[in-house]
């Protein structure tokens, strides 16, 4: 009884342990699977773990997992076992394609019997399907990521127990799946954040590439010094060994070296080219940048230059110049290491150009306006001292009038005294206004008699005021000596007198006082005109300033200060609107150290 009990029970135990078996294959799939899903991040591979574990536990010949493509609107396998081929076929066709548009399982026991099988795929691979379980991959909000289905059961036909594995694997490949998605989204975003970074750094550098540059080539005095700055940035940044920036000769068209760097510089600015030679003139012609990283086996390479100067370059790189027109070109030669030019060094290469023609147009602009400036100080110089004859021109005429018509020999001889110190006078205004436009500094320096030098100063302001409603008052405190340049000293004076004059149209009174302070001669100018207009406060000493002045041009007190200032002295001045100005002068009595005096012999009394 014992023996029949225990056959009986025999067969049930061994199912017992075979589904324990199973269930703890079961268990040990799905726990390798969430291993591999926390550690795994390549989808293909999760896939393919799913499906063979899949596969072995349920016994399957073959097994394919389907992923939904929701844009393209068809399904691509993304596992198929036995197939090298990825099948492609579109939702809502054949089983896979029925759950994935449906989100239900399909489990049938002879696939040929189901109109929605597609027998397509079999009679291209050859494999024939007997019984298939297609399951739904569901992910977040029940949106169907894919279809997991498993072919021909060995030994039978797929039960309830394979439905509720492969329903459980189907579950974790959407994990899978989702996970990957959201992976991949990441990474996309990452490495569109990074290239954006990269892209933002090459720009920010390219930016301080040409804010360096703009502030070099501004720096520079003359355009010759700003394309040596941008060339020698140029050959810096791509890493060249040599380099030259050419520009064309509007009337013969032929290219010049106005910039070299390498090699021999020197010799290569003596060059020149015609307006088709060399891969430069190619540039020039067709507008095109271009990099040769052969130039000896280049037909448009000038070889006779490369003779010339000996230099033979290995690698180069040429970028137009553009204004209106093509107007020359930068080129660079040889990178260093012996690798050849890339686009990285044509783009750089192309903003360079640019800065090299922003260069170029500035230093156009400067000497255009530098040559009107010109022009116009020209101008401004030979109006003043045409005006400044005025005055000598009209005493000497004076002068010749009255010698006309007197009889006295004596008196005559005065008159021609007056007429020669005139003459003297113009002479040395012309000397004054050429030093003055030169820069010169020298004076002669010589001991004069203060007293004497007034009644030479008042027979000069005398002979201005002629005429004019103006009233001299000359009041002289200090009679002693001092060591000055007499004849700039009068001319200053002369100077400070004309234009008080001018400020006085309707008359007024014109007080010249000269004085002792200490070491210092002191000499001051009042008049009791209008003022100094605040317009011009400030710039009262500036070359060409004047203001209300009919034929005033600027001259008269920037020549003063000159004078003063070249003996050592100031100049300082006090005005008061609708009271009049006092211009002050302190000049030293023992006359201006340095060497801008020079000896002479002193004043006869």
């Amino acid at each position: 009884m014992a023996d029949s009990g225990k056959a009986r029970a025999a067969p049930r135990l061994a199912d017992l342990e075979a589904r324990l078996a199973r269930e703890g294959a079961e268990h040990e799939a799905i726990r390798e699977i969430g291993r591999a899903i926390l550690r795994q991040t390549d989808l293909a591979t999760l896939l393919e773990l799913i499906v063979d574990r899949a596969t072995g536990l349920v016994d399957a010949e073959r097994g394919t997992v389907y992923l939904v493509d929701v844009e393209a609107g068809h399904l691509w396998s993304s596992r198929a076992q036995g197939l090298a081929d990825v099948i492609r076929l579109p939702v809502g066709r054949g089983i896979a394609g029925w759950v994935a548009r449906n989100g239900r399982a399909v489990n049938l026991d002879d696939a040929y019997s189901d109109d929605r099988f597609d027998p397509e795929i079999d009679a291209r691979t050859g494999f024939k399907t007997r019984s298939l379980l297609t399951l739904p991959m569901v992910g977040e909000m029940d949106r169907v990521v894919g279809v997991m289905q498993l072919l021909n059961k060995r030994g039978g036909s797929f039960d309830a127990e394979d439905e509720e594995l492969l329903a459980t694997l189907a579950g974790h490949a959407a994990i899978s799946i989702e996970t990957s998605r959201v992976y991949r989204s990441l990474v996309e975003k990452n490495l569109e954040l990074v290239d954006t970074k990269v892209q933002l750094e090459q720009k920010m550098y390219e930016l301080d590439v040409l804010f360096q540059l703009e502030r070099e080539a501004g720096d520079a005095i003359d355009l010759d010094q700003a394309l040596e700055a941008i060339l020698r940035r140029a050959t810096d940044l791509c890493s060249a060994t040599a380099g030259a920036i050419l520009l064309r000769e509007a009337d013969t068209g032929r290219f010049f070296f106005r910039s070299a760097r390498g090699g021999r510089p020197e010799e290569v600015k003596r060059l020149t080219l015609g307006p088709d030679e060399g891969i430069i003139g190619w540039v020039v012609r067709t507008g095109e940048a271009v990099i040769v990283n052969d130039p000896e086996k280049d037909d448009r390479f000038n070889k006779r230059v490369a003779n010339q100067v000996d230099y033979h370059p290995r690698s180069m790189i040429c970028v137009p110049l553009r204004d209106e027109e093509i107007i020359g070109g930068i080129q660079l030669l040889d990178k260093v290491g012996g690798a050849g030019f890339d686009a990285e060094d044509l783009k750089l290469l192309t903003l360079l150009a640019g800065q090299t023609t922003k260069a170029l147009q500035v230093s156009r602009q400067r000497e255009s306006k530098f040559k009107a400036t010109r022009m116009e100080t020209i101008g401004k110089l030979l109006s003043g001292v045409l005006h400044d004859l005025k005055t000598p021109m009209t005493i000497i005429s004076g002068y010749v009038q009255l010698m006309a018509n007197e009889t006295d020999e004596r008196v005559r001889t005065d008159y021609a005294n007056g007429v020669l110190r005139q003459f003297d006078h113009l002479s040395s205004m012309t000397r004054e206004v050429l030093a003055f436009a030169r820069g010169d500094s020298t004076l002669l320096v010589r001991k004069i008699y203060v007293q004497r030098f007034a009644e030479e100063l008042q027979r000069h302001l005398a002979q201005m005021l002629a005429g004019s409603k103006v009233e001299l008052a000359l009041d002289v405190l200090f009679r002693g000596t001092a060591r000055l340049d007499e004849v700039k000293l009068m001319r200053a004076a002369y100077n400070l007198a004309r234009n008080a004059v001018q400020a006085m149209p309707d008359g007024g009174k014109l007080g010249v006082r000269i004085s002792q302070d200490g070491p210092d001669l002191v000499m001051e100018f009042a008049d009791t005109g209008g003022g100094i207009p605040p317009e011009v406060e400030g710039r009262m000493f500036h070359s060409f300033v004047s203001h209300g002045k009919k034929d005033g041009t600027g001259l008269g007190l920037s020549i003063v200060k000159k004078i003063i200032d070249d003996h050592g002295g100031t100049i300082r001045y006090k005005s008061e609107p609708g009271k009049g100005t006092t211009f002050t002068l302190r000049l030293p009595l023992e006359g201006p150290k340095g060497e801008i005096a020079a000896s002479g012999e002193d004043a006869v009394a």
